[in-house]
């Protein structure tokens, strides 16, 4: 029932954030008295356990229908692929990967072959901060916290002991990932390995499935997927798509037209992700225990709130956003002015809204 309700959450949360990016026209009720490309919007419920919401500017009401069935389409394989929980028919999947762990390398499609190569660049930039070769540590926050959220009193609310996790973390060397592109081979040496991929999949999905949507002519439109957003070119007047950074000290499980947000941000051919500690968590004794684990102490992540990043590639932002959340600011801001186009925006733990160099110049487009 949880999930259930969080589906519908995430709704209003994607209804209201995108609220401010044109005047309305739901899907199949454009008006035939105007000229040019009309704005339609829908809705999709079941990719990467989350709303997908997008809004698009096409000439026809049948365009924007092709456009959003090969664009659910590709989600919908990406969620696939990228599943570690569930195996699925005449597909080979980062579970399948995992299942195989020290048994034999897997042959995988190029979908899977980008997203793993794109996350080890990403660890490397982020010094180790991101880091998908975690799912031994992440698994057991992930099934305290489901234990948590089936049980309606908190008083039985539990955390993992120090010894397991050290256990789990002697299994999460990156370089234990064998990826063989010539032979299109995902191995993993260690066999109490796994993958998590919740850091970069949802975000090299969104980026892939958005060049793919441009490809396929769609040449304005605002996708958010869980709250990443990416957008494809301009609004038909040429104003851009509007993003925004939710307040995370003022957040709360429905985000309405009322919810604060701490940044505005003007977007075209850009993504905007974000990662917070009051997006999934479960508490104990009152404490907030969240989903970014830190790698060094195998605990959620201490030193802000929020972490935003701007970047043209989706995958790239989802990865930072991640990766920033686990480390000193300082570490981060050096990171991201090393970065060509990619800005961040910080909210620390004691109230305070840091910005990258070039993060206003970039939001005010």
């Amino acid at each position: 029932m949880k999930r259930i309700l969080s589906v519908f959450l995430s709704a209003a949360l994607c209804l209201s954030l995108l609220a401010g990016c044109g005047s309305a026209a739901s899907s199949g009720a454009s008006s035939s008295t105007v000229d040019g490309p009309q704005r339609y919007s829908t809705v999709f419920y079941d990719a990467f356990d989350t709303v997908t919401q997008v809004i698009a500017y096409c000439d026809s009401e049948e365009e924007f229908a092709a456009q959003m069935d090969a664009l659910h389409a590709d989600l919908l394989e990406y969620h696939k692929l990228y599943d570690i929980y569930n195996d699925y028919d005449g597909i080979t999947n980062i579970k399948t990967i995992n299942d195989n762990a020290g048994l034999a390398p897997v042959t995988v499609d190029d979908k899977i072959l980008g997203m793993l190569e794109l996350a080890q660049t990403m660890y490397d930039t982020t010094d180790g901060k991101l880091n998908i070769a975690m799912g031994s540590v992440l698994n057991i926050w992930h099934n305290y916290r489901e234990a948590a959220l089936a049980d309606t009193d908190d008083s039985n609310n539990q955390l993992p002991t120090q010894d397991e996790l050290d256990a789990a973390a002697q299994h999460c060397d990156i370089h234990d990932l064998v990826i063989d592109d010539a032979a299109r081979t995902v191995y993993l040496t260690d066999p109490e390995m796994s993958l998590d991929v919740g850091s970069v999949g949802k975000g090299y999905a969104v980026e892939m499935v958005a060049q793919a949507a441009e490809a396929r002519g769609l040449t304005s439109a605002l996708i958010s997927v869980g709250g990443n957003l990416r957008a494809i070119g301009t609004k038909p007047d040429g104003s851009q798509w509007v993003g925004g950074v939710e307040d995370p000290w003022n957040a709360s499980d429905v985000y309405t037209g009322s919810s604060s947000s701490v940044a505005a941000v003007k977007m075209s051919d850009l993504s905007l992700v974000t990662s917070g500690d009051y997006q999934r968590y479960y508490l104990v004794d009152g404490v907030r225990y969240h989903h970014l684990i830190d790698p060094a102490t195998l605990w959620p992540a201490a030193y802000f709130d929020g972490v935003s990043v701007l970047a043209p590639d989706s995958g790239v932002a989802d990865c930072l956003t991640t990766g920033l959340f686990c480390m000193p600011l300082e570490e981060g801001q050096a990171i991201v002015e090393s970065l060509d186009g990619v800005e961040a925006l910080w909210c620390t733990t004691d109230g305070q809204i840091v910005k990258s160099s070039g993060w206003d110049e970039k939001a005010n487009g």
